[in-house]
């Protein structure tokens, strides 16, 4: 009874989520080469590595609002080889953007191009963080988060559901071992019909990579349902949230400090976090002007980070008195930040070089290979129940079903 249940239920979770992990397997195949596509299709905009010594955050600032006087900068990365990608917003009665972020060149300021990322694309360069977005939230900030929140939940479920039934049934009284009688969920019968070979594939392809449907189903739930992931996670291991509060408006009556005092601010205390915690930074990644919460966020890449290309060793300072509010280590420290730090870096496929990168981007295709054949699967059992139920049922004279019809809505 109890089998009988979990497979209701993994079809049904399953048909459920299925058009959704086929949107995000299809655009996640494709975001580990981002910075590939990107200067493919705009090598411009997204040169790769260049010589020379590059402009700090808060000159690539000033630069910003210079080019687009109407506008001020909010938030400096360079994560990117080559591009400092720099978040723009209107200034207080000026017109909208056409635009989110002002890419320009590290080293000698020069706009590179223009980036939107919540929109449909306009641009070229629009096409990659339209794919992000797509994967990330269908491109519908709000309701699509909450929408892949629920199903990465489901999906995080679902895969404790679909590995109980691939073991083997408790009623099978045969003499042979249970690792015996597990070993046939394990492989895929070429030589069978076509209806076999799914059902193989779909059974063996999921638990060969079970582990790693696990990781992208429950770090998806991080990245849409933060809130819910930190709960479970400190609750099993301990987590620090280091997100600042929104501040009251009254709060925000002193103007913040300018981009030159908060960079130097970020840089004198990551410097004194990392000299107390024996912690190597090696390069800055961001500065972020958090104004609903009133901070800054200063970001570094740091001995203690899991990730290559990012980095999440993190203090936020308010940005009017320079106080420290919050230092984040992503390793070393609190159990469930550490695994929180590894999940992301291996969804993010941001470890292990370019094997693992070619990996996630076949694991994106066998996700949707795992939904289609399970779609396919309970198509063919439902049609087979259908003309099952066909035959065995005696055909009632036409006649007849009228009359019965008539009695049974006269009675109701």
């Amino acid at each position: 009874m109890t089998r009988k249940v979990f497979v209701w239920l993994h079809r049904w979770i399953g048909l459920s989520v299925a058009g959704f992990l086929v949107i995000i397997g299809l655009t996640g195949s494709v975001l580990p080469f981002w910075e590939e596509i990107n200067h493919w299709l705009t090598p411009d905009l997204y040169p790769g590595p260049q010589q020379g010594a590059r402009m700090d955050i808060a000159a690539l600032a000033r630069r910003a609002e210079s080019i687009v006087p109407q506008a001020r900068a909010v938030s400096v990365t360079l994560t990117y080889p080559g591009s400092a990608a720099v978040l723009m917003r209107p200034r207080e009665g000026a017109a909208q953007l056409d635009f989110e972020f002002l890419h320009l060149d590290p080293i000698d300021g020069h706009e590179r191009g223009r980036v939107t990322w919540h929109y449909l694309p306009r641009r070229q360069s629009d096409i990659m963080p339209f794919i992000y977005g797509v994967h990330m939230y269908l491109a519908a900030p709000g309701v699509g988060d909450w929408i892949l929140g629920v199903v990465a939940l489901l999906w995080t479920v679902d895969c404790f559901i679909a590995f109980y039934l691939t073991l083997p049934a408790g009623g099978d009284r045969t003499r042979k071992s249970f690792l015996a009688r597990w070993k046939p969920s394990w492989m895929v019968k070429l030589k069978s019909s076509f209806y076999r070979l799914n059902f193989d594939l779909h059974r063996a392809g999921g638990l060969w990579l079970w582990t790693f449907l696990l990781i992208f189903a429950w770090s998806s739930v991080y990245f849409t349902m933060p809130t819910v992931y930190t709960g479970v996670t400190n609750c099993l291991f301990g987590y620090v949230d280091t997100n600042p509060t929104p501040v009251t408006p009254s709060a925000n009556d002193v103007a913040p400090m300018s981009w030159e005092a908060a960079l130097a601010t970020g840089e004198r205390l990551m410097s004194a976090k990392a000299q107390e915690r024996s912690i190597i930074v090696d390069r800055p990644i961001a500065l972020d002007y958090l104004a609903e919460s009133g901070v800054y966020e200063y970001r570094a890449h740091s001995s203690r980070d899991i990730g290559v290309r990012s980095g999440a060793t993190t203090v936020l300072f308010d940005a009017r008195s320079g106080e420290l509010r919050a230092f984040k280590s992503p390793s070393g420290e609190q159990t469930g930040n550490t695994i929180t730090s590894w999940l992301v870096a291996l969804h993010t496929a941001d470890v292990f070089g370019l094997p693992y990168r070619i990996f996630i981007c076949l694991l994106g295709l066998i996700i949707v290979m795992l939904s289609a054949t399970g779609v396919y699967i309970w198509w063919k059992k439902r049609r087979a129940r259908i003309l099952h139920g066909r035959h065995s049922e005696p055909r009632e004279p036409l006649i007849a079903k009228i009359a019965n019809f008539t009695s049974q809505f006269l009675e109701g």
